[in-house]
């Protein structure tokens, strides 16, 4: 997922309602304060950690050999605890038909931790208290990534292989375990969705964006299909919907949706917005400063004055998700400035009941020359990073397992699940079958728990292997898809370039960015033009005196080193 869905991108694409994040030190000491999810719960993970102790130094002493996958050595009963540090994941392993049969295929049960609050809080508990599940998922970007390097917590996933599974050198791509390698020449996480420079040379075409501007088809049609691209046409929209469709089957409309704000701002007032104005992120070689940009302040008291006029409801500053989906499902946004693949689920039954009541791309804010947007694509930083904690209860068996995951057979599994149940062999192509597809079309809610296939358990995936098994898109899907081709852009040099943990520039950079998440809904919420610049200035002025001097430095030199990278993989 940059700071905004590339940042956070998942933000990805496809991306199939998606992301997780971590819980607990131990899933029996959590499952009364998070979501801990298993087909068959903390004792059996108890359990299969007793009865696989003997069995590591056992396994481990067995030749490994680096053309054959290591897991095919061992395939007995054990649970590994996967801390997922995303609170809205709903699915559990071994309650789906593909997670069964990787279960059957591997031996391997996986018992899901995620959050049920705060996730920067749950991680950063985990962290002090120096213990972590055997398995850890987080977005790449996350500063919990580094505290877990620095701190000694997490495996090298190079050495594990080294001693255990060889063949995981064999799947892994060069270029994403080159740019995951640390100074100290080790690789600690793998990244899922992740495309290379040579990865967007080749499928380029077939790429799309998360970040859309959507808007109700049948509400937009009824007020004459305006153009928004402007603050004024924007601004009159916004009103003419509101004008025409007060409420929605009893409840008041929402002029305008939004991500959810957090601690350090909002998704969509970020790098979405930033990227629909086509800010650039670098001019002659040296970083550009976005924030500060003209087009870009512009358009934030665009926003400011639709909350004066009544244009932004109280909903979208304090909503988090779960609430965000339900008004979703309801229709009750005229416009949201959001990532396409969190509604997938709600669009879907919107679509089931009325065809014309479902949300459609169009072109949303735009720059003062009516330049296209430059929407995030995939990068080589992907979404998500996956560890295996110092703690892990099976050295060989986790290496084993990842391999498995991040290979082409793994990602057939997680793909396409078992031949014969989920997919068959259908005009000389493996694709799903046709009720399995029906449903996919119709409920992915229900498809997630009944078949499991289709990346919902997507914290290895690979985007690009997918391609080859994934159906044509369909209605009403189709559309957003569709509408971000050719606007997709890489900015994968833009990556992994912020300051994080403990040093000097370290702090200062999260100093910044608590301070932008209290700025950027006053921002919107001031009174009057006057008052957002005082504001504004005010926030420029802490971001100043808290080392951002020294956070441009660092990062003007990670991003050149990021150049010099780049330019190596496409050799």
């Amino acid at each position: 997922m940059r700071k905004g869905i590339v940042q956070r991108w998942f933000v990805f694409t496809t991306i199939i309602a998606l992301v997780f994040t971590m819980a607990a030190c131990s899933s029996s000491n959590n499952t009364n304060n998070d979501t801990a999810a298993s087909n068959d719960g903390g004792n059996k993970a108890a359990n299969d950690t007793a009865k696989n102790a003997g069995t590591t130094a056992a396994v481990a002493d067995k030749p490994v050999n680096a053309d054959e996958p290591g897991w095919k050595s061992d395939t007995s009963p054990i649970t590994f605890d996967w801390y997922l540090n995303f609170s809205w994941f709903p699915n559990k392993w071994g309650v789906d038909a593909t997670s069964q049969y990787i279960t059957k295929k591997t031996g391997v049960n996986v018992n899901f931790i995620v959050p049920a609050g705060n996730e920067n809080e749950k991680l950063n508990t985990m962290i002090a208290s120096g213990t972590l599940p055997d398995f850890i998922t987080l977005g790449w970007s996350e500063d919990g990534v580094k505290k877990m390097i620095e701190g000694g917590l997490v495996e090298p996933l190079n050495k594990l292989a080294d001693q255990y599974d060889p063949y995981f050198f064999k799947v892994a791509d060069p270029a994403k375990t080159s740019w995951y390698t640390q100074q100290d020449g080790n690789i600690y996480g793998y990244p899922n969705a992740s495309s290379s420079p040579k990865d967007f040379e080749k499928y380029a075409r077939e790429y799309t964006s998360n970040q859309t501007f959507v808007v109700r088809k049948d509400m937009y049609e009824a007020i004459g299909s305006p153009d928004m691209r402007t603050p004024e046409g924007f601004l009159s929209a916004l009103k003419l919907a509101k004008e025409k469709f007060p409420d929605v089957n009893g409840q008041p409309l929402i002029p305008l949706g939004l991500h959810e704000f957090g601690d350090t701002g909002n998704y969509s007032l970020e790098g979405y917005l930033q990227n629909f104005l086509a800010v650039p992120y670098e001019k002659g070689g040296k970083l550009y400063d976005r924030v500060t940009d003209p087009e870009y302040v512009s358009w934030l008291k665009t926003f400011r004055k639709a909350n004066e006029e009544g244009l932004l409801a109280k909903d979208i500053f304090i909503d988090k998700r779960p609430q965000m989906e339900e008004k979703i499902a309801q229709g009750r946004y005229f416009a949201m400035l959001y990532q396409r693949s969190d509604f997938t689920a709600q669009q879907n039954a919107l679509f089931a009941n009325d065809p014309n009541s479902v949300y459609i791309a169009v072109d949303g804010p735009a720059n003062s020359q009516q330049a296209a947007p430059t929407l995030s694509g995939p990068g080589i930083s992907g979404w998500t990073v996956t560890l295996i904690s110092k703690d892990v209860k099976d050295k060989a068996r986790a290496i084993r397992f990842l391999t498995y995951l991040i290979s082409e057979e793994g990602n057939k599994d997680l793909f396409l699940g078992e031949k014969g149940a989920t997919y068959d062999d259908i005009d000389g192509k493996e694709q799903f079958k046709p009720e399995v597809l029906e449903l996919l079309n119709k409920d992915r809610s229900a498809f997630d728990k009944k078949y499991g296939a289709s990346y919902t358990f997507w914290m290895l995936m690979d985007t690009n292997m997918n391609l080859k098994w994934a159906p044509p898109s369909v209605e009403p899907s189709k559309q957003l898809e569709d509408w971000t081709k050719g606007k997709t852009t890489s900015f994968s040099q833009f990556d992994q370039i912020n300051p994080t943990g403990n040093s000097e520039e370290g702090i200062a950079n999260t100093k910044i960015a608590t301070a932008w998440g209290k700025t950027l809904p006053k921002l919107l919420l001031s009174k009057s033009d006057a008052d957002f610049d005082k504001v504004f200035q005010e926030f420029l002025d802490k971001r100043k005196s808290a080392g951002f001097d020294k956070v441009q430095a660092y990062q003007q030199k990670k991003y050149e080193e990021n150049v010099v990278k780049l330019k190596e993989f496409l050799n």
